[in-house]
């Protein structure tokens, strides 16, 4: 029954949804945002730094290549045999082969100060001095750089515009910037003297001059971060910037004339790096500047340097976060969205298994229960539902396990009767022969002492079985006990064998069967009990004569090389040398009786359990022996195990034990050999 002030499922869900899922991605919004901008800023500043280092490499090597190509013009011997009437055509020719970047070549006669020949006019390009190159050349003599006289050309500042009015940043700032080209950047004007033969000595004549604009990026457009060259030199004088109205100007009357003095002294001092300016251009534009220092091509002075900067707009280097914040916005709004559809679809899908499990366990106490729903989207009602069904399968199997223990149960009892009928029918047979012999004995019914003496042998050997058969027994009880102990000693496994095929050889013999015995070898040493170890090969020997009929049994020795999983007193321990190996020797013996069906081959090792129960079965025997053996080879750190292909196909069993560190038991026998390490019967 619904109550007052009670809501949907639903509509509690899509609520605390919302709640939760907005501010957690209006947060995520902006963290995004701010680490966006924070990779974008870093970003930009590492390349302006290094596009200023690049735009102050390539000032630096221009201006070393200007150099180099006027002395070597200066030089030039066609210089020294053409007539002065036509110098004009030669200084047209050399501009043709020198850099794009000259921009204007002459040659002056240092005597008349006239330019005898030029590429860009009449007017001087440069005031040349007095005495600034000797008169005579030395012989032998090349001329170098000290001998280039270097100045500055000033462009000329354009009429009816103010002096820094018009402040911008980008192409679109500066529209007259393309139009009035390298005339709107300072210029480099560079002279070197030229010699002519006259007699025996060069006599100064002449002075080869070139202009050139400083190579600079006068635009920074948005979204680049090559950013647009300014360059100061030492004294604080901008001598390159995209306003023509800023060249000349000292840093001093700028606005952030603190933080470009700080760049001056950076750079001055060798570093290469970024800083922020907040007045240099528009008030309010804050800019990103990346700056290196080269040598002052226009001064011999080495300690003058001219400071390179690449500038470019903050908003222009961080133009990609308008995309970063319309696709977050998309983002966000679609993640709304989204969650609301989510909401709507996880709510249902949360409902419905929610009334299948009410359903059901509303009827389970009226009426009997159904299969309980599965195949929910939702794992954790999938696992509920698996719960419930692994409950129930629980109590089926515990009820299987039961029923399954009642059957044992009944089996166990009726083991236990059939023992107690095989134990019964064992301990009768010879005990009738015990009385049946002394009463023979007793009442004179022998003819003479050799008869009597017969029938007290057959009584002693039936009392000898009885003892057997009663020993097994308090055996048995020992081991399931725990009670039952063994003297541990050094023994030879191969003497112990000898005494148990002797105590059966007669039982052999009498059958008529086969023995098949391994060739004397040397002793091996293992450590056990030697006479537990005996009764081992005992019940194994009687077995096989117990059930063969005729045919042979083989018994065979062999050492085999195992992994090391464990010594008992340094019986285990490797004789060979090679860690984590150890030698075991194996005695087999296999006979060619009546054989065993595998299904049944290892429930002869549990006490009281024989191939044949019944009180009517053809041989005898209580049932103990094989599982007396395993009993005591496990306590001896061996095993034993049978093998049997089928019924009427004989019997194959295996004993085995660790060789003792001891032991001196290389065989040398024609009967073993050696295959991949292990000792194997040859036959």
């Amino acid at each position: 029954m619904v109550k007052l002030g009670q809501s949907s499922f639903r509509r509690i869900l899509l609520s605390r949804i919302l709640l939760l899922s907005v501010p957690v991605l209006l947060v995520g919004e902006y963290v995004t945002y701010r680490k966006a901008r924070s990779t974008l800023l870093e970003t930009a500043r590492q390349n302006l730094t290094e596009s200023a280092v690049r735009k102050a490499e390539t000032i630096e090597q221009w201006a070393k290549s200007l150099k180099s190509n006027l002395i070597g013009a200066s030089e030039n011997s066609m210089l020294q045999s053409v007539e002065p009437k036509d110098y004009q055509k030669f200084i047209a020719q050399l501009g043709q082969r020198l850099p794009a970047q000259v921009d204007c070549l002459q040659l002056t006669n240092l005597k008349t100060n006239q330019v005898i020949a030029s590429t860009c006019g009449q007017q001087p390009i440069q005031s040349l001095p007095a005495k600034f190159w000797p008169q005579v050349q030395q012989q032998q003599t090349l001329l170098d750089d000290k001998s280039v006289y270097i100045s500055l050309s000033w462009p000329v500042q354009p009429e009816g515009k103010a002096n820094d009015k018009k402040l911008a940043l980008g192409a679109e700032d500066f529209p007259e910037a393309g139009k009035e080209g390298r005339d709107s950047q300072v210029s480099l004007v560079l002279s070197a003297p030229v010699y002519i033969r006259r007699g025996n000595s060069r006599q100064l004549s002449y002075a080869l001059s070139l202009q050139s604009a400083l190579p600079v990026q006068t635009s920074a457009p948005k979204g680049s971060l090559a950013g647009y060259t300014v360059a100061i030199d030492q004294d604080g004088t901008i001598l390159a910037h995209p306003n023509i109205n800023r060249v000349g100007r000292n840093i001093d009357q700028e606005a952030d004339a603190a933080r470009l003095k700080s760049i001056v002294r950076r750079a001055i001092a060798g570093g290469q790096a970024f800083l922020h300016l907040f007045s240099f251009e528009r008030n309010g534009v804050e800019l990103l500047a990346g700056y290196a220092a080269i040598p002052s091509p226009s001064t011999k002075q080495e300690n003058s340097k001219w400071i390179i900067l690449a500038v470019s707009r903050l908003d222009y280097a961080l133009s990609g976060l308008e995309e970063i914040q319309q696709v977050l916005f998309n983002l966000i709004v679609g993640l709304i969205a989204a969650s609301i559809i989510a909401t709507l679809y996880l709510s249902r899908d949360l409902a419905r298994p929610l009334e299948k499990l009410r359903d059901y366990a509303l009827k389970v106490e009226t009426e009997a229960p159904q299969a309980v729903p599965q195949n929910f989207q939702i794992r954790e009602f999938n696992q509920l539902s698996e719960a419930l069904n692994s409950m129930v399968q629980r109590l089926r199997s515990w009820a299987g396990e039961l029923e399954v223990a009642t059957k044992e149960a009944q089996v166990a009892n009726q083991l236990k009767n059939e023992f107690l009928g095989n134990i019964s029918h064992e301990l009768r047979t010879p005990l009738n022969g015990i009385i049946g012999f002394i009463q023979i004995v007793r009442d004179g019914y022998c003819d003479d002492r050799d008869e009597e003496m017969e029938f007290l042998q057959r009584a002693h050997d039936s009392s000898m079985q009885l003892l057997n058969i009663i020993n097994d027994i308090l055996d048995i009880a020992k081991i399931e006990a725990g009670t039952f102990s063994m003297i541990l000693e050094v023994v030879d496994i191969t003497q112990v064998l000898e005494d148990a095929i002797d105590l059966q050889a007669a039982q052999i013999e009498e059958k008529g069967l086969k023995l098949s015995l391994p060739e004397p070898h040397a002793p091996i040493i293992v450590h056990a009990d030697p006479e537990k170890l005996k009764q081992v090969f005992l019940n194994v020997l009687s077995n096989s004569v117990k059930f063969t009929e005729s045919g042979s049994i083989k018994i065979s020795v062999r050492l085999e090389s195992r992994s090391n999983s464990g010594s008992f007193n340094g019986s285990a321990e490797s004789t060979n040398g090679q860690g984590g190996q150890n030698d075991w020797v194996v005695v087999t013996i296999k006979d060619t009786g009546i054989g065993i069906d595998p299904q049944q081959q290892q429930k002869l090792f549990q006490p009281f359990v024989m191939a044949d129960g019944s009180t009517t079965r053809r041989f005898g025997g209580n049932g103990l022996g094989l599982a007396i053996s395993r009993r005591i080879m496990e306590s001896m750190i061996g095993s034993i195990t049978l093998h049997s292909a089928g019924v009427n196909q004989g019997t194959t069993v295996m004993i085995s034990l660790p060789v003792n560190q001891q032991s001196s038991f290389y065989f040398q026998s024609q009967d073993l050999v050696k295959e991949k390490g292990n000792y194997k019967n040859s036959e």
